[in-house]
């Protein structure tokens, strides 16, 4: 089943349900987006306010994937969908739960920004966080856009934007852990850093999952849990 046969139906009004469906998870995840930017900007620039509006509004994230993961189920009752319908609305589901978890980190994050923003800040200002946080930003807009589109070969380079997070959150853990060997005073602030980057590798991760579910939901394939190279033979085989 290719992408151009999900979601075409002789029912105008089951086509709809699955468009709105689609459309309100791009809606949860470009509000998932604004939580990780105003986050990561809190933080880097001891922004009170924002930090706290992230934290205040973690809500917003939390109701929509209940009201969506309602609809899904309303979809299941009345359609009883097979197929690659039914990959949809699995794909949506589980979409869903990660961006919820995507706000949660955010909000970890804001409170690391409330935290650090009594602490004397470095020189570079949080330079890796930035460059972290602008990254795993960049993960989600591209899983979205893979999930609008049904796109494999953009779900795949999310996939590997993943190692560059991950290369970037152990490269701050090893400067932290020897910043607090070498000046036991750096201990507090080193710590809520190395939180803050455990979080934007965390919402990396769940961008990553995001783009295996567009595999799955186009290809019909299970790609978690194997290496990248297996991940990519399995999307892009033409066979299916």
């Amino acid at each position: 089943m290719e992408k151009s046969d999900i979601g075409h139906h002789i029912s105008q009004q089951y086509n709809t349900e699955l468009d709105e469906l689609r459309n309100r998870v791009l809606a949860m995840g470009g509000l998932a987006e604004k939580q990780i930017a105003d986050a990561v900007t809190a933080l880097i620039d001891a922004d009170h306010d924002l930090a706290e509006h992230v934290i205040d509004t973690d809500y917003q994230v939390n109701a929509m994937e209940v009201g969506i993961d309602e609809e899904c189920t309303q979809v299941l009752a009345r359609r009883q969908p097979a197929a690659s319908d039914l990959r949809l609305i699995v794909a949506v589901i589980k979409t869903i739960t990660d961006l919820e978890r995507i706000g949660d980190q955010a909000e970890k994050v804001a409170r690391m920004g409330l935290r650090l923003a009594e602490e004397e800040r470095p020189k570079d200002n949080y330079i890796e966080l930035h460059n972290m946080g602008k990254l795993v930003q960049e993960m989600l807009n591209h899983a979205l856009d893979a999930f609008a589109r049904m796109d494999v070969e953009a779900a795949i380079k999310v996939a590997h934007q993943d190692l560059t997070v991950d290369n970037q959150y152990e490269s701050i853990m090893r400067q932290h852990i020897t910043h607090m060997m070498e000046d036991p005073r750096s201990i507090a602030r080193s710590l809520d850093v190395m939180w803050a980057s455990r979080a934007l590798e965390r919402i990396g991760d769940h961008s990553r999952n995001i783009s295996e579910y567009v595999i799955y939901l186009v290809k019909g394939k299970d790609v978690r849990h194997i290496s990248l190279e297996q991940m990519k033979k399995e999307a892009l085989d033409t066979d299916y």
